[in-house]
């Protein structure tokens, strides 16, 4: 058998080693053995305010007054929000807040609780 791990784009087992860098014949996807976070099995690396890295899951609390769009509600300083799920875009927090419902968030307005 052999020791070798299974692709991270398309978890095939059958990758093979070639020249320094590991192949699956499957998809054809190419990666250096010593790389653990390839390509989109990754996903964002999204930053708060302070710059740690956020990941989904984590609790963070919103650190400025945000205007809710197309209502007069407003997601207050200290507001704490639980089990974020990160995307990609411009607005790279979905979220539920308390009292709101879901939203999106930019990752600038917020730190890690």
């Amino acid at each position: 058998m052999s020791d070798l791990p299974n692709c991270p784009e398309c978890n095939s087992e059958f990758t093979y080693e070639d020249r320094g860098l590991l192949v699956c014949p499957a998809c054809g996807h190419e990666w250096s053995p010593g790389d653990t976070a390839v390509g989109a099995a990754a996903g964002p690396v999204v930053r708060d305010a302070n710059g740690n890295e956020l990941s989904n899951g984590d609790t963070i609390t919103v650190i400025k007054d945000l205007k809710v769009k197309g209502s007069s509600s407003v997601v207050k300083v200290g507001t704490k929000v639980k089990n974020i799920r990160l995307v990609e875009g411009d607005h790279n927090i979905d979220c539920k807040i308390p009292g709101i419902g879901a939203m999106q968030l930019k990752s600038e307005f917020v730190k890690k609780a």
